[in-house]
């Protein structure tokens, strides 16, 4: 049932970060658009990632997030997939890991990010396929 490709659910327009971004550019954009997980890119190579979880867990205030840089704060040790491996490996990671997101690359260049809601809305989409 989860044979498909990644590819075939994985978000491809991505918002991305530079580890030499503020902590406040990032805070930014989880607040504009409403996502929960950054990746960090040097040119297209994935370096890092970034939640929202990792703000909280950073404890401090929002006016001293202009002097903390995101690399500072991102976690570098990734488990990652490439676009062709199958949805079920994707859930599987997710599961072991406790993970709610695996980014997507393709020799060391981010390509996608996949999501714990993104195999949920696969799962529901085929148990209750639209009328």
């Amino acid at each position: 049932m989860m044979n498909e490709p990644i590819s075939t659910i994985m978000t491809s327009k991505l918002v991305t970060v530079a580890p030499s971004d503020r902590l406040t550019v990032a805070k930014d954009i989880f607040k504009k658009s409403r996502i929960h997980h950054l990746p960090v890119v040097d040119g297209k190579k994935l370096v890092g990632i970034i939640t929202t979880g990792d703000l909280v867990w950073l404890n401090k205030k929002f006016d001293e997030y202009d002097e903390i840089l995101v690399k500072d704060v991102m976690t570098k040790k990734l488990a990652t997939l490439e676009p062709d491996e199958k949805i079920g490996a994707a859930a599987e990671v997710l599961l072991e890991h406790l993970f709610h997101a695996i980014p997507i690359t393709l020799n060391g260049d981010l390509v996608g990010i996949v999501t714990t809601f993104d195999i949920l809305k696969y799962e529901f989409s085929k148990e209750y396929p639209p009328k």
